[in-house]
């Protein structure tokens, strides 16, 4: 199916949608690449020899773009006939020059869930995974372990401001890599030099020294500095 859909089609456009890549097609419908836990997109000009290849396009005038995933988590599909759940129920996007912090109010009110898990939500707001959501609470001082509903106009006017300084600055790096990612080029993203607490726990925090404390939630690790980011009260 993969192959009828894009064979002999021009790749016109390379977009995003939540944390799919779209690859924009002539004539054709574009082609949804989910990375995964450990996916890249990588171009070679000759065959790649990896056990974790899982799809590759060929270009007419040589060289390869290759789907590798590890853990095998990615997906890729075309955006015809039946799409996945996923795509279909993607929230705002956050980079979006609509997408407010009024709109951010209106997605966190009266919700009881930590703001850490809502900002996992890719129904609510599209593209944040766990690293994201944790450099982007500790950037606008929120417990992650704060109710979303609780959060104050100021406080939610904080968060939506450090979501889009972090990400901006994420892309600017091309990504992070803590193990399997890889930019198309081969290279490691760069942006895990400038994390300040996903995966730092027991180092001192970069704004108070207070050592970083690590919990789990949902079942995913989250990195917090329990002076920075003290709930209201608790000071």
């Amino acid at each position: 199916m993969l192959r009828g859909a894009v064979e002999g089609a021009v790749i016109t456009g390379v977009r995003r949608r939540g944390k799919y890549i779209l690859l924009d097609l002539s004539r054709r419908p574009s082609i949804a690449v989910h990375l995964g836990m450990s996916g890249s997109l990588l171009l070679s000009v000759a065959p790649l020899d990896s056990p974790h290849l899982r799809a590759a396009f060929h270009f007419a005038g040589g060289g390869r773009l290759n789907f590798v995933d590890p853990r095998t988590f990615g997906t890729l599909f075309p955006l015809a006939g039946e799409i996945p759940r996923g795509f279909r129920s993607l929230g705002a996007e956050p980079l979006s020059s609509s997408f407010t912090a009024a709109e951010l109010e209106g997605l966190l009110s009266h919700r009881r869930a930590p703001v850490k898990a809502l900002l996992l939500r890719q129904d609510l707001v599209a593209g944040i995974g766990n690293i994201y959501a944790g450099e982007t609470l500790f950037r606008a001082r929120i417990s992650p372990f704060r109710a979303g509903g609780d959060l104050s106009r100021a406080e939610v006017r904080r968060l939506h401001r450090a979501m889009r300084a972090v990400l901006r600055e994420a892309i600017g790096e091309m990504g992070t890599t803590l193990s399997d990612f890889r930019r198309p080029d081969g290279e490691p993203g760069k942006f895990a030099n400038r994390l300040h607490v996903y995966g730092r726990a027991g180092k001192p925090c970069p704004r108070c020294g207070t050592p970083v404390e690590r919990a789990t939630q949902h079942g995913r690790s989250t990195f917090f500095c329990p002076r920075c980011q003290l709930p209201p009260g608790r000071g």
